[in-house]
């Protein structure tokens, strides 16, 4: 796989000619959605003077204004970046992609289905509805490897009736394939509790947490202080964590800088790395030109195909019995 470094060359040297072009489009872009915006906001603000006097009279006509009034704005200012973007992810992902494994395939359109994000069982809260975009599938040093942005939601009801959705999870979702299958469930999630709540009250919390399986404490102090683990099978969950393997997951939460979730489930490990952005979707309102975007953009697609590597997957002390 090409170094952080070979990428950085490779969207400098090739990719930066239209990366020019693409940032005079989005400039373009950006004066239009702001003009567009400008009077959009202003012919809210007139339908909001005329009906002044029916919703002082009950402000739940607000909000039946208001949603919709957003839904729609969002909906127009999708509309008018869909080309840009599109334009990017061919232009520009899609051969960064290409670039680092010539045998991945990538498609903005589809994402980790449903159905994988909760046999993962990184999460307790039901999900009921999955999104995404930016899917990538193929394989790495021939270990199969799939991710994508993905936004779980749940639904729930007020106390009105209403339907909303909440967020469970929104950021990079990866999975790829160990060569063993295993009997239990293993599960690494961010020691939120401890690091908020300190030692004392923190291991009590989740030590009584009724939602997941038996809580393991681990022999590493670093990996305590930033996971907790929780597993089926004791015995079986120090097998999967070793020494080296809880290192390199270390390695790999501190690289991407974000909440890391991890589970290994029968014979798959799933990876859910927290971002709540679109990773791949450029923004209008900043230059493409700039290096720090270029680089959380190569620096995200490495780390997601580079789990293969830092876990070594194809290692022999995984293969099936």
């Amino acid at each position: 796989m090409k170094t952080t470094s070979e990428l950085t060359d490779f969207y400098y040297k090739i990719l930066f000619p239209t990366l020019e072009k693409l940032d005079k489009d989005r400039k373009k872009l950006k004066r239009r959605v702001t003009t567009i915006g400008f009077f959009y906001i202003l012919f809210g603000l007139i339908l909001l003077f005329f009906m002044q006097g029916i919703i002082s009279q009950s402000l739940d006509v607000l909000a039946y204004i208001a949603i919709p009034y957003i839904a729609i704005g969002t909906f127009i200012y999708k509309a008018l970046i869909r080309g840009y973007v599109q334009e990017f992810k061919n232009k520009i992902i899609a051969p960064l992609i290409k670039e680092i494994d010539k045998t991945l395939i990538y498609t903005s359109i589809l994402y980790v289905p449903h159905h994988i994000v909760e046999r993962s069982k990184l999460f307790v809260t039901k999900i009921d509805r999955v999104n995404g975009n930016d899917f990538v599938r193929g394989k790495i040093d021939s270990v199969p490897i799939q991710f994508s942005d993905i936004h779980a939601e749940h639904r729930h009801r007020d106390s009105k009736g209403i339907e909303n959705w909440s967020t469970v999870f929104k950021g990079l979702f990866i999975v790829s394939e160990f060569n063993k299958e295993f009997k239990g469930d293993t599960i690494v999630l961010p020691d939120t509790a401890q690091s908020t709540f300190g030692d004392l009250i923190g291991n009590w919390l989740q030590s009584n947490n009724a939602s997941r399986q038996e809580l393991i404490k681990m022999d590493d102090p670093a990996f305590e202080k930033e996971f907790v683990v929780y597993a089926s099978d004791q015995i079986e969950a120090r097998y999967i964590l070793t020494h080296s393997l809880m290192e390199k997951l270390l390695i790999f939460k501190r690289k991407s800088k974000h909440p890391l979730y991890v589970s290994f489930v029968k014979n798959q490990i799933h990876i859910a790395v927290e971002y709540n952005k679109d990773l791949f979707e450029p923004s209008i309102f900043h230059s493409l030109l700039k290096y720090k975007i270029a680089m959380e953009y190569i620096q995200t697609l490495h780390l997601a195909i580079g789990i293969v590597e830092e876990l070594k997957l194809n290692q022999k002390i995984w293969s099936k019995k």
